[in-house]
């Protein structure tokens, strides 16, 4: 990995959306199979929409407790390159989906105190990529996108052996702080960069990337 920070905009779903991510240097796209989401994207309009991600830009597929059948059906429909596992999956089931189908796998982990630190160890041997996210609250819809933020200090000093993104709540106006005080070296955004939920802001995404890339 180069010394530049990589960004991941999670939650596209449109073509206007990609191209305005890719022109301002996204290095993953998202892209949500997670029904409730108002992310979601079918599988027949997503495979439409990856066609035309240039190469060099990584295509993730976002499920949720995803089973085997349902895994196989969608890798079946859309071009993803990448597996990002939302749900409660375990280590056992995140090494099982990696080995069945033949993809690297980002399995995300909620973070609310330093207590899930622990958790997050498990999967490190097991995901290609950890993505470490803000737990959700308690009767949340969704497990991800939410717009909120744990406490980053939680993270300072911390290295593992695997590739790791930093998610939850992060926008154009606190990326840089974000980075600075965790040492994160990839970042991802949905709802950050949102003029509202599932409306990619082009200005938005440009700034998160120029402030990410600034650190």
């Amino acid at each position: 990995m180069t010394d530049a920070v990589h960004v991941k905009i999670c939650g596209v779903t449109n073509a206007a959306a990609i191209d305005s991510a890719v022109s301002a240097g996204a290095h993953y796209l998202g892209f949500n199979f997670y029904p409730p989401s108002p992310r979601y994207l079918t599988p027949e309009r997503a495979s439409v929409l990856m066609r035309d991600v240039p190469a060099g830009v990584t295509k993730v597929a976002l499920v949720v407790d995803a089973q085997n059948d349902e895994l196989g059906a969608l890798l079946h429909a859309v071009p993803a390159d990448v597996l990002q596992l939302h749900g409660h999956e375990s280590p056992e089931r995140v090494a099982e989906v990696r080995a069945r189908f033949g993809l690297p796998v980002i399995k995300v982990v909620g973070i609310a105190d330093a207590d899930d630190l622990a958790d997050l160890d498990k999967y490190l041997t097991v995901s290609d990529q950890i993505l470490v996210d803000t737990k959700p609250p308690k009767n949340a819809r969704l497990p991800g996108g939410n717009g909120l933020a744990f406490d980053w200090r939680l993270l300072q000093g911390r290295q593992w052996p695997c590739p790791w993104l930093l998610a939850g709540g992060l926008t154009p106006e606190n990326v840089g702080a974000a980075i600075r005080l965790t040492g994160a070296r990839q970042v991802d955004v949905s709802s950050g960069v949102e003029s509202a939920p599932g409306v990619k802001d082009a200005q938005r995404m440009a700034a998160f990337i120029q402030a990410a890339q600034a650190g």
